[in-house]
């Protein structure tokens, strides 16, 4: 019954934005952690952000920082990655995923199994 959808993916330039969109069905996601990840063509899956649902704290990768902003909108059940300043090694499928727990791992991008749901993913291509 639990379901993520991400939305927001496509083409952009480098140097341009996009926002990703996470809606949630089957559960109150305030009451979780949601992290977003990419997989770029050819290596890992990598931890971009991820939002605890109790304070709101947020957590980026170190590459994502400043040109990043991940949110939730409750009252809509949906997390959203706001992307500026796109690269072209940002270029990946983004995923969304619910954490098992209400707060963010200390070490959250690396226990990716901490996250049990996980969407189909949403394509973002930036090209130079």
């Amino acid at each position: 019954q639990v379901q993520l959808v991400e939305s927001g993916g496509g083409l952009v330039q480098a140097g341009g934005s996009l926002r990703l969109s996470c809606a949630a069905s089957g559960f109150t996601m305030d009451y979780y952690a949601i992290g977003w990840f990419r997989q770029a063509p050819g290596k890992e899956r990598e931890g971009v952000s991820c939002i605890s649902s109790s304070d709101g704290i947020t957590y980026y990768t170190d590459s994502v920082k400043g040109r990043f902003t991940i949110s939730r909108d409750n009252a809509k059940n949906t997390v959203y990655l706001q992307m500026n300043s796109l690269k072209s090694e940002d270029t990946a499928v983004y995923y969304c995923a619910k954490d098992r727990f209400s707060v963010c791992s200390s070490r959250w991008e690396r226990n990716q199994h901490q996250f049990g749901n996980w969407g189909q993913g949403t394509q973002v291509t930036v090209s130079s």
